[in-house]
């Protein structure tokens, strides 16, 4: 019997044949989608409506083979393989993504041969061997498929439709280029124009604290009056008070003193890596996945494993692996100092080592990689400074994973200070003091992301001691207004966005979908936003333009659907209705469709063109700048950002698609307007054929050789 394998990666066809030798036949990695739905212009326009104009009679967008890189050369190896197989395993990532890059080939070259799934997590061969003793039908991840077409589908007449209709509709007379509205990409600046505007109409407010130096036995310490941010001390005549009562008070200590340990932080998801980089180094996100893709698979490297990763967990399968990694580490300079002799072990999700925590997920932590730990000097050797700096980040994080908790000793003081004609103010003091290194000796004793957080040391103390109040003094501070964001705490708000959301049921669905985007995509949707000049990096900062703002308010006045992240928690309820079998995936994105079709109608009611794409960056103004500068609008929510809100509903009925003008998106990004006697796209001429067809008017003369000709007749018929 003669048996196909297909992956998804060229790493992945690798540890495949080491685990599984000859058993099977042919392995063939997809790398990913060669294939890509078909734009509008590029199906075939014989129909009258736009569900036949744009999709094929089915109702589905075609798919299309994508002509990027080798990506040809490998479709057509699969479908000569499948020609002379008599089975197909299928065994690409096993999340809904996965099941659709591996299923959608067989789809498109119409295989109708025996297909069954290989499901797994991690790539050791013990966990491979394991999946392909346990291969299913893959007709029972059927729901799945489906689940992702109707993803894949309803994003590709989400956005293409209203990039079209915003284009059209928002962008300023006399400019050129693309507003591009996403069902991740507009949430994202959403995100960061909210922040923006918190902080542009931030009113900062005075308060008090009071701080004294305590005098006992055995030494000396400051106490500090500080409540809470809640319950603030405002009052400056309250404030002079405190700071008299204070002056020699002596009382009684409250001395409490606990024994405490601190295990190691989780392993790195690619947005913690991405996250740690930007703060360590003003990485931006791009640049720390384009470095971690170089140690993962770069020519003579293969340092750490896949770098794409969305969970902080290891298979259970790799506990195998710690005395050869940590063993090879251990050996090099910078580690030798450490003792792991005995790594510690940690089970469950609330350790390192967990079957549970992965499953549904395609890619564990980002760590060393085991297989090339004999060679490691030499491979060390071909590594630039980032490179290094980054691989020494992610061996860090897997030798402190296997060392023993960090212990110290929390001490807390506390004294009550009775203050005339009113309540009494507590003095607080506390102290840490270590008592066993453990995994903080990996980082010498500070913060994984570089801070310290040692406490005062106090001097010996005992419960009841009296000790006596000297030398207080007011301190006037200031509130400050919440930072902005960074490109690794940008990723982080990205996977966290349930956060911005207020209905229950959603800000849970969207943490189960970890957020908004994925590992993978984060980073290029920021920079995305970036080439519309929509974003622009401030420094280290990521801030939203003048042009970002102006969309923003736009969008949020007239369709808070498209800014607000809940969008993509309905959707997620919509699909996990598909992969239980209670909604039909072609309801799904009927459904969505009308959604689409609602916000292009109240898009379309805004007076047309406000926004400048092509207006330079304006960066976040500093200083005394920014506390003056004017806001053009006022968040709507106090104490965080928070996008428009969800209204819970159920999803929306069945309806008619939006039409064929309204769902054609621009091909490409802004660029500046071609010279008048440069010939339109083949794209261009092949839409506007369409739409003379469709809609029974004459093309103009000279609309296939003269760009601003076929132009004017897309603008005024599109």
């Amino acid at each position: 019997m003669a048996t196909l394998i297909i992956t998804e990666k060229t790493s992945q066809a690798k540890d495949l044949r080491l685990a599984l030798g000859d058993r099977f036949g042919q392995i063939l990695p997809a790398e990913g989608h060669l294939l890509r739905l078909a734009e509008p212009d590029e199906v075939n326009a014989g129909w009258k409506s736009w569900s036949c104009v744009l999709l094929k009679p089915d109702g589905l967008y075609p798919t299309k083979p994508s002509l990027q890189g080798n990506k040809p050369g490998k479709l057509k190896a699969i479908a000569a393989a499948l020609k002379g197989c008599d089975e197909v395993i299928l065994a690409t990532d096993c999340d809904r993504e996965g099941q659709l890059i591996g299923q959608e080939i067989l789809e498109h070259l119409r295989y109708r041969g025996r297909v069954r799934r290989a499901l797994f997590t991690a790539q050791d061969p013990k966990t491979i061997r394991q999946a392909f003793d346990a291969l299913k039908p893959n007709q029972e991840l059927r729901p799945l498929y489906e689940a992702a077409v109707a993803r894949q589908q309803a994003d590709q007449i989400f956005n293409l439709s209203l990039t079209r209709t915003a284009t059209k509709t928002l962008l300023a007379p006399g400019t050129r280029g693309v507003i591009g509205i996403g069902r991740v990409k507009t949430p994202t600046l959403g995100i960061i124009c909210l922040r923006e505007l918190e902080i542009r109409n931030f009113k900062p407010e005075d308060y008090f604290e009071i701080v004294a130096t305590a005098h006992v036995e055995g030494g000396t310490f400051p106490m500090r009056h500080a409540p809470p941010p809640k319950q603030r001390l405002k009052d400056r005549a309250r404030a002079d008070a405190i700071c008299r009562a204070a002056a020699d008070h002596r009382g009684a200590l409250g001395v409490s003193v606990e024994h405490c340990r601190q295990g190691p932080p989780k392993l790195f998801d690619l947005p913690a890596l991405q996250k740690t980089c930007s703060a360590k180094w003003g990485w931006t996100a791009d640049k720390t996945l384009s470095i971690a893709q170089e140690l993962y698979d770069g020519d003579g490297k293969k340092l750490i494993t896949y770098p794409r990763a969305e969970a902080r967990y290891l298979t259970e399968n790799q506990i195998a692996d710690v005395p050869v990694i940590t063993g090879a580490l251990t050996g090099l300079r910078g580690f030798a100092h450490l003792d792991l002799s005995k790594p510690v072990i940690r089970k469950g999700k609330s350790g390192h080592f967990s079957d549970k925590a992965l499953e549904g997920v395609s890619h564990h932590a980002v760590v060393p990689n085991v297989n090339v730990m004999d060679d490691l000097e030499r491979r060390l050797t071909r590594l630039s400074d980032d490179e290094k700096r980054l691989f020494a980040l992610i061996c860090r994080s897997y030798l402190a994973a296997m060392m023993p908790d960090f212990e110290y000793r929390q001490t807390v003081v506390t004294m009550a200070v009775p203050v005339p004609g009113g309540k009494s103010a507590e003095f607080r003091a506390s102290g840490r003091i270590p008592l066993v290194q453990g995994w903080k000796a990996v980082y010498g004793g500070a913060d994984p992301d570089g801070g310290d957080d040692a406490e005062q040391t106090l001097p010996p103390l005992a419960d009841g001691e009296a000790a006596t109040l000297r030398e207080p003094r007011v301190e006037a501070k200031r509130t400050v207004p919440p930072p902005r964001y960074n490109e690794g705490t940008l990723i982080d708000a990205m996977q966290n966005a349930w956060r911005f959301v207020e209905a229950p049921a959603m800000r849970e669905r969207l943490k189960e979908a970890k957020g908004i985007g994925t590992p993978a995509t984060r980073a290029e949707i920021i920079k995305g936003l970036k080439r519309q000049n929509l974003l622009a990096a401030d420094g280290k900062l990521v801030v939203p333009t003048e042009a970002g703002l102006q969309l923003f308010e736009l969008l949020r006045d007239a369709a808070p659907a498209l800014v607000d992240p809940g969008t993509t928690a309905q959707w997620e309820m919509q699909l996990d209705a598909v992969v239980t079998g209670r909604a039909d995936f072609r309801t799904v994105i009927d459904g969505i469709a009308a959604e689409a079709e609602a916000l292009i109608a109240a898009l379309r009611q805004r007076p047309k063109g406000a926004v400048d794409l092509q207006a330079a960056p304006s960066a976040a103004p500093s200083g005394k700048a920014r506390a003056a500068r004017k806001p053009k609008a006022s968040a709507k929510a106090a104490g965080g950002p928070k996008p428009a809100k969800t209204s819970g509903t159920a999803a929306p009925k069945r309806a008619r698609k939006p039409k064929a003008a309204e769902a054609a998106a621009p091909a490409q990004e802004p660029s500046a307007p071609p010279p008048r006697s440069q010939a339109p796209t083949a794209r261009m001429v092949s839409y506007a054929q369409s739409l003379a067809k469709s809609k029974g008017v004459a093309l103009p003369s000279g609309y296939d050789r003269d760009f601003q000709s076929c132009r004017r007749f897309l603008d005024q018929h599109g």
